[in-house]
């Protein structure tokens, strides 16, 4: 007879009660959402408030940058339509990330936020890092697939989802 772990998964109880490897996994998700969020505010704050970003051409521009990529690129022609209104394009993806990154901190809509910031982060890997050799070196498609299980999961804990998925639960919604 052999002694050693197990090597099944793992599944939390449904009753939240348990011992540290239940709180362990009902908390998986929380890093990963904490990480997402502030990335996504950070990018879209830091897109808004560079005055060379926002720009159609010129050293650091939105525009500059799309021209660079376009030939490159996956499907060119999802540059050549931001390159009609490449600032327009720019405050586009820099508010979009400012709304994922708070609505995943905050966890309100949060399926909804994930799957926008999969959206974002899957048409700039197939715009400005699909050249990117190896294909490792370019970071949007990790970021593509770290917003995978928050799509699934969501945020059920310490969101605003949370709280009115328990109030609706009460009946006092």
């Amino acid at each position: 007879m052999t002694h050693g772990r197990r090597a099944d998964s793992y599944t939390p109880r449904p009753d939240g009660a348990g011992g540290p490897r239940d709180t362990a996994a009902r908390y998986a998700l929380l890093p990963l959402r904490l990480f997402l969020g502030v990335t996504f505010v950070y990018a879209g704050l830091d897109k808004l408030t560079d005055s060379a970003f926002l720009k159609d051409s010129g050293a650091g521009s939105i525009g500059d940058m799309m021209r660079a990529v376009r030939d490159s690129s996956a499907i060119p022609a999802l540059v050549d339509m931001a390159l009609e209104s490449p600032v327009g394009f720019g405050y586009a993806i820099a508010f979009g990330e400012l709304a994922v990154g708070i609505g995943t901190l905050i966890g309100l809509l949060s399926r909804i936020a994930a799957l926008g910031g999969a959206l974002i982060s899957f048409s700039l890997w197939l715009t400005v890092s699909w050249a990117a050799e190896p294909y490792y070196y370019g970071n949007d498609l990790p970021y593509l697939m770290a917003w995978t299980p928050l799509i699934l999961a969501g945020a059920p804990l310490l969101s605003v989802d949370a709280a009115l998925r328990a109030r609706r639960r009460r009946g006092t919604l």
